[in-house]
């Protein structure tokens, strides 16, 4: 919907609809239902960034009591909405890591921890797995290309329950429909430019704000005109630097290009029949024990996607359009895959993607963060279906000013946890 001159002045702006700015929104409308708020998205409709492009799974897995809050509150209110008749293709298929003994050994005490805290794990001995899962090689002897790129073998499997998959699209348009029904507004094709800085106690001076005033966000320069606003929530991933950084801003946040790879093959349709998983009979969602190399059984597609998180090596980079690189699934995916899965010989994707995860280096967790008339919510690192809806009820107590934020589960999560200046977050134990 183009702006009009009549819509350039609003309470709340919300710049990005996406997952986490649609999750935000919401919530920030529910809070304040007198209240203009508006979001703006450059592209065509909600979701059509990073979020389409997502793996769009979850899991409540986590050492991490930071982690396992944000998720497991979101997860939560995701079964909340299927049950109220929202249609997100949920469905609890699981998170299965594939170990070696050496790996399960470093993340033995982390899975007690997890346990102890009612995560509901399952523990499978290689035999097992050679049974449940068709065609997986567990050990590699007398393999010269095995040993040459390294690949441990599978002796126990970790299966979390309380995880699994959605539509990411039917999961960002609940959210932009629950917003819409409060009576929030939605702009599509309105491209954010620039943040415009006043000062908190503006004095009509040339120049403001100067050093010696405090600083406020007042609004939005966009190709449709400039918006004001009391309060500027940006929402907008692997793009944020371009709004943030321009005024000083640090959004502690990388952007790295992220690929899935689609196959689709009558010889596949064996992982679509498992039995002892889960209820689905689909093999869980997938980690193998080299490289982080995982796999997604797609319930309703009855596809794979495959993907793997490269780090050393694949640049920190913004691309408008990033494309996926077939080379990388042939020369680095292909491989490993078909060493531990034959019945992968031979196959090539039908189709791929690639987008940007919004990477948090320095500890892993999102960033809810605030300067006068800002809101930045970002920095999810990949997890930001996973923590939607717990983000967004962190910024709106965030806005309403309340040091804790009540998540969807009942628990409590104090606001300034997830902030830059005042962070408190537990280090994620449970990395293989």
């Amino acid at each position: 919907m183009p702006l009009t001159l009549s819509e350039m002045r609003c309470d709340i702006l919300v710049v990005g609809a996406g997952i986490l700015g649609l999750s935000s929104a919401y919530h920030l409308k529910a809070e304040n239902p007198g209240r203009r708020v508006v979001v703006i998205e450059r592209l065509r409709g909600p979701g059509e960034g990073n979020t389409a492009k997502s793996e769009a799974v979850f899991r409540d897995a986590f050492t991490s009591e930071t982690n396992r809050a944000l998720a497991a509150s979101s997860i939560e209110f995701f079964k909340h909405l299927e049950q109220r008749g929202y249609n997100l293709r949920l469905a609890f298929t699981g998170y299965l890591w594939l170990l070696s003994q050496q790996q399960f050994d470093r993340v033995r005490e982390a899975i007690r921890d997890m346990e102890r805290d009612g995560v509901r794990l399952t523990l499978y001995q290689r035999e097992e797995l050679e049974r449940m899962i068709p065609g997986l090689v567990t050990r590699f002897e007398g393999d010269e290309e095995a040993e040459l790129m390294g690949l441990p073998p599978i002796d126990i499997g970790l299966l979390a329950h309380n995880c699994g998959c959605l539509r990411a699209e039917a999961l960002v348009k609940t959210y932009e429909a629950l917003f819409l029904r409060l009576g929030g507004e939605i702009h599509y094709r309105v491209e954010a430019r620039r943040l415009l800085l006043g000062a908190v106690e503006e004095l009509g001076l040339p120049g403001e704000p100067h050093v010696w005033q405090e600083p406020r966000v007042k609004g939005v320069e966009t190709d449709g005109g400039i918006i004001e606003a009391e309060t500027n929530v940006v929402a907008t991933g692997a793009w944020t630097g371009k709004l943030l950084e321009p005024i000083g801003f640090d959004p502690c946040m990388r952007p790295k290009k992220r690929q899935i790879f689609v196959l689709s093959d009558e010889r596949l349709s064996s992982l679509f029949d498992v039995e002892g998983f889960n209820q689905h009979r689909v093999l869980p969602f997938t980690i193998l024990p080299k490289s982080n190399l995982y796999l997604k059984a797609e319930p309703y597609e009855r596809s794979v996607w495959v993907g793997c998180s490269d780090e050393i090596g694949r640049a920190f980079e913004l691309e408008d359009d990033p494309q996926p690189e077939l080379e990388y699934y042939k020369d680095d995916i292909y491989p490993i895959l078909m060493k531990y899965l034959p019945l992968f010989k031979d196959l090539r994707p039908v189709n791929m993607w690639a987008g940007h995860y919004a990477v948090n280096s320095f500890d892993g967790h999102p960033i809810v963060e605030s300067i006068p008339g800002l809101i930045y919510v970002g920095a999810a690192s990949g997890s930001g279906i996973m923590k939607c809806d717990a983000l967004g009820r962190i910024v709106a107590a965030l806005h309403a000013g309340r040091a804790e934020a009540e998540l969807f589960d009942g628990s409590r999560f104090r606001v300034a946890d997830l902030s830059i200046q005042r962070r408190r977050t537990e280090r994620e134990r449970f990395v293989i």
